[in-house]
């Protein structure tokens, strides 16, 4: 498979490209990687690939003729794919680099400054591909990232043939761990199993290993892999394994709560706020679903629906509705639920803020799974218009808040708990 690859920066292409496992390739004509450069094909004395954009703003464009006229010159002399490295591009991903392998030729295109002029997209691109929505200093970080991910599926190019069918993403699913020499290091050991010399359980362990992984740190790849019987039984354990050391709660708070005209209230207790955010908390795993209010005559009526549920009639003829109201518990105040989850983990839980407005928030939903593996976490969610600066104050953090395609955000707090758990659960 060949390789071009146009920059403005041929050096540091084939710099990049003489080290590693793809430089042995290159030097047994398994594949090979060619320099375009750009600048060849300017017009100009000054070889200039780039102008100011019409219309103003800040940073300069590609010119689309030096971009066209080296991507025409590959062409005549053979077929070629024509990939442009650009945000508006589907994600890369282990589908779409094994797709490519159907090509013998690739062009990448390699932007550079504020992007490319867009006659060159209508012209000479085949594709789109990002890898990624962040930012680099330029597509030659992004091209070498491609070619890489293709070169090695290449027979021949890596040592071991089975080594890139045993990757991560190759079966869809994260890899399992892996272990070297010594056997046991900084009071860490090699697991048992692994040194045992019985290969099929060496092969259930990884494969468990690589379903956890997975799971923790990338559930949305579960949606699209094949699994088997026994895959299911063992992620419905690792699931359940999972909710026994949950860390996180949840707080519905009714007082101080802010109404409209920012005076500090107590908001009432509803039904939906026992039902709909119960079900949600004991769907997505949260260990305990705190109710925070003082007033005693609401406390008396929660109560009296979580009892009916748990241990009155209704538990009789709705197992469900009696499972999810099992970890639901009234409290008076704020401090009481603190007190609580500290007695549990014998530390005092990361107490977040949620809010629908505009606020700078200070952590993201992967940031915030990250912590709750090792801390105990608490959601705070408001009613009324709002929670009180106070509140805000107790927080730690801030978490991003619900935004759609509109400029309307006005969710119930049923919707934004059960939708926050989502994105948390799926982080």
């Amino acid at each position: 498979m060949n390789f071009n690859i146009l920059t403005i920066f041929p050096e540091m292409v084939n710099s990049a490209f003489s080290y590693g496992v793809l430089s042995k390739a290159i030097d047994k004509n398994i594949i090979s990687v060619n320099a375009v450069n750009i600048r060849d094909y300017a017009e100009d004395k000054h070889k200039m690939t780039d102008d100011y954009q019409y219309g103003g703003g800040q940073g300069l464009v590609m010119k689309p003729e030096p971009v066209c006229k080296a991507v025409n010159d590959i062409k005549k002399q053979r077929e070629t794919r024509v990939i442009l490295l650009d945000p508006r591009g589907q994600k890369l991903n282990q589908a779409k680099v094994e797709s490519l392998l159907e090509y013998d030729d690739i062009t990448i295109i390699c932007g550079r400054y504020e992007g490319i002029d867009e006659r060159i997209r209508d012209l000479v691109v085949d594709e789109e591909i990002s890898i990624g929505d962040y930012v680099l200093s330029g597509g030659e970080f992004a091209a070498f990232c491609l070619v890489d991910a293709i070169a090695r599926l290449i027979p021949g190019v890596l040592g071991d043939e089975m080594s890139p069918v045993e990757e991560s993403f190759s079966t869809g699913l994260l890899e399992y761990p892996h272990y070297t020499r010594p056997a046991e290091y900084e009071g860490l050991k090699v697991p048992e199993v692994l040194m045992s010399g019985h290969h099929a359980e060496i092969e259930k362990w990884r494969r468990r290993e690589s379903l956890r992984i997975t799971l923790q740190n990338r559930p949305d790849l579960l949606k699209n892999v094949v699994l088997d019987e026994k895959d299911n039984e063992i992620l419905k354990e690792l699931r359940v394994n999972n909710e026994k050391r949950s860390k996180i709660y949840v707080a519905l708070i009714h007082y101080p709560m802010l109404d409209k005209q920012k005076n500090v209230v107590a908001t009432s207790i509803t039904n939906m706020d026992l039902h709909d955010i119960s079900r949600s908390c004991r769907t997505f795993g949260v260990k305990k679903y705190y109710i925070v209010t003082p007033l005693e005559a609401q406390m008396e009526i929660a109560e009296r629906v979580l009892n009916h549920w748990t241990e009155g009639y209704g538990s009789t003829y709705n197992a469900n509705r009696k499972e999810a109201f099992e970890e639901t518990v009234i409290k008076s105040s704020l401090l009481e639920v603190i007190d609580e989850i500290e007695k549990e983990h014998g530390i005092k839980p990361n107490i977040v803020a949620t809010t629908a407005k505009k606020v700078k928030s200070n952590i993201n939903f992967e940031e915030l799974k990250k912590i709750s593996y090792d801390e105990p976490v608490l959601i705070m969610f408001g009613t009324g218009w709002g929670m009180t600066e106070d509140l805000f104050n107790m927080a730690k953090y801030v978490l991003e808040p619900i935004e759609g395609p509109t400029e309307f955000n006005h969710l119930s707090v049923r919707s934004a708990v059960a939708i926050m758990l989502d994105r948390f659960n799926n982080a």
